[in-house]
């Protein structure tokens, strides 16, 4: 608007809603139930039995050591007695069931973050693909293990790696049967292999540096890369299991994204995130609960309203001197 024409009234304003809004649904319809009356129908009960004497108890009033002639033995001077109780532990509570989770779809406040961290898995701890190891080695004792690859019970020095126990001379790589009595190895695919053989057949080519990655490796993008070159195309750090975004096809940390690319409002400078509700005047954008009068701060969505020196104005307020 011309700040030479103050006071110059304007449609009013609708709040756009974001995709994340749900659409208003029909009201569920009334249920109707009827209650009907039948007449009872008479089932004839048992027979009563024969009638049976009452058993004559001893009156629970008498002390014990009338009616145990065991007392004066159980609860002599020198004795002691121990008394054992049984407690009966709380059953646990059944385990909560996994939270179920909706995907919002996009809306005009950008993509949604991606997660670089792989779903977690319910199986236990499992070795981390390409980890390099090394086998440690055990004295002859007395103890007598069972060899990981033979099956045979290991009488003298032994080696001790993933969990079993090995013959130092059976415990080799599955390629070129080399000893990894006292190199590293890579586990894969329930086998052993040198770096060397696993850096050539299973090894995965970083997508950044074009390179093998040996050790830890992320996948992001359908696509796997070393921890060190998954970075932030703003600030060059890693992204670890952070969520990021993507622009232009160039990942972004949370920070440098909303710093670069997200819509802000024009009223309480925060970005206007996907689901949220906004509203655009004067050639801004604003959440619809931050478009208010300037001066009553009044709330102006769907209603007519006056601008003033790029601030919005109520009817009532138009005029204002100091704005």
């Amino acid at each position: 608007m011309d700040p030479s024409h103050p006071g110059q009234a304007h449609a009013p304003a609708s709040a756009f809603h974001g995709y994340g809004e749900a659409p208003n649904t029909a009201p569920k319809p009334r249920v109707v139930t009827t209650a009907s009356i039948r007449p009872s129908v008479y089932h004839p009960g048992p027979a009563p039995g024969p009638a049976h004497a009452p058993v004559e108890q001893e009156p629970a009033s008498r002390p014990p050591w009338v009616t145990d002639d065991a007392f004066s033995q159980k609860y002599a001077p020198n004795k002691t007695t121990t008394s054992v109780t049984k407690h009966v532990l709380p059953k646990g509570a059944p385990p909560a069931p996994h939270p179920i989770s909706t995907a919002a779809p996009p809306s005009h406040a950008g993509p949604h973050p991606i997660s670089t961290a792989a779903p977690p898995s319910h199986a236990g701890p499992t070795t981390p693909r390409g980890l390099i190891q090394r086998a440690e080695r055990f004295p002859a004792s007395t103890r007598t293990p069972l060899c990981g690859h033979c099956n045979s019970v290991i009488r003298g020095p032994f080696l001790v790696a993933m969990g079993r126990s090995w013959h130092p001379e059976e415990f080799n790589c599955a390629n070129c049967k080399g000893s990894l009595a006292d190199v590293s190895f890579v586990e894969e695919q329930n086998s052993v292999y040198c770096e060397r053989c696993y850096e050539q057949h299973f090894a995965p080519t970083c997508a950044r540096c074009h390179t093998k990655i040996m050790g830890e490796v992320m996948h992001a993008l359908r696509q796997t890369w070393h921890t060190t070159c998954f970075v932030c195309a703003a600030c060059r750090k890693p992204f670890g299991n952070s969520l990021f975004h993507m622009e232009d096809g160039e990942p972004y940390c949370e920070k440098d994204y909303v710093a670069l690319f997200s819509t802000k409002c024009h009223g309480c400078d925060f970005p206007v995130e996907a689901g949220d509700k906004f509203i655009e005047a004067l050639g801004h954008t604003w959440h619809d609960t931050c478009f208010i009068c300037a001066v009553c701060h009044v709330n102006l969505e769907g209603q007519p309203f006056y601008s003033k020196k790029d601030k919005p104005l109520c009817k009532k307020h138009a005029h204002a001197v100091n704005v």
